[in-house]
């Protein structure tokens, strides 16, 4: 681990830094949690999983959660994390396309569906299908989304409404959040009567229903890739990675309405 990782880690003073160069590190050190960076719509499931991890080695992992394009981002700048999980493989490939993977650890991990929600006391009902009248269904109302133009759900959701040709019609109405949490947010909380969010998402949280599933040949497949990174030498990293694709996390992330792509290992 470089030294400037260090600061960034453990908020290092230079005195304290100088000491950690010039002497063996401690073992606190040495046992450090492996960081990982995953995407919002991830936080259910994984809180799960990294719960089954910590109850099966008694170790537990700090997790950052925010949107995949920040978290990539962040992660460009020299953020100290271990393990990279995205929302989509694009984010993924920018930090490979930079050497800042270890390439032989990317896996495809998870699936998800995108759908349409409301607050769970909506009377709206729609079939989506091509050129159905979401206009007409917000009224006065905002399209809740995660940022159309970075952030994977985001993405997804604008893809297929421009496919199913209504995406002129609701773009002035689109109120766009940072992750697709926050897009959830406003629709459980009643500030817009309708939203995009991942199938997942809208299992998560009893103050929405789920109105549709948009079809899936109207958006790229939606792909939760996972890797190591580069500059990670946690010493669990490895053996926390292999969990997240062991028959436990497997069951755990499927609870959540997740479909697992990777073979499963065993625990």
């Amino acid at each position: 681990m470089t030294n400037r990782r260090r600061l960034l880690r453990f908020g290092a003073a230079a005195l304290a830094l100088a000491a950690l160069v010039l002497a063996p590190m401690p073992s606190a050190v040495a046992q450090e949690n492996v960081t990982v960076f995953a995407a919002a719509s991830l936080k259910t499931a994984l809180d799960e999983v990294n719960a089954a991890w910590k109850q099966e080695t008694g170790k537990e992992a700090t997790i950052s959660y925010a949107a995949s394009s920040a978290l990539a981002k962040q992660i460009e700048e020299g953020a100290p994390a271990d393990i990279f999980m995205s929302a989509d493989l694009d984010w993924l490939a920018y930090l490979s396309e930079k050497n800042l993977t270890k390439k032989e650890t990317e896996t495809q991990l998870l699936g998800n569906r995108i759908v349409l929600v409301a607050p769970a006391d909506s009377t709206v009902e729609t079939k989506i299908a091509p050129d159905f009248d979401l206009a007409s269904l917000l009224g006065d109302g905002r399209l809740a989304m995660a940022n159309i133009d970075s952030v994977p759900a985001g993405k997804y959701g604008k893809a297929s409404l421009e496919a199913l040709g209504v995406w002129a019609s609701v773009e002035a109405k689109v109120a766009q959040a940072e992750n697709v949490r926050a897009a959830l947010a406003f629709v459980s909380t009643g500030e817009a009567p309708l939203g995009i969010v991942y199938e997942t998402d809208a299992a998560a949280d009893p103050q929405v229903k789920t109105v549709d599933v948009f079809p899936d040949d109207t958006h790229p497949p939606i792909v939760y890739p996972v890797a190591e990174l580069a500059e990670s030498d946690a010493p669990d990293a490895a053996a926390f990675l292999e969990f997240v694709q062991s028959t436990t996390a497997k069951g755990l992330f499927e609870e959540q309405g997740f479909t697992v792509l990777s073979p499963s290992s065993t625990n």
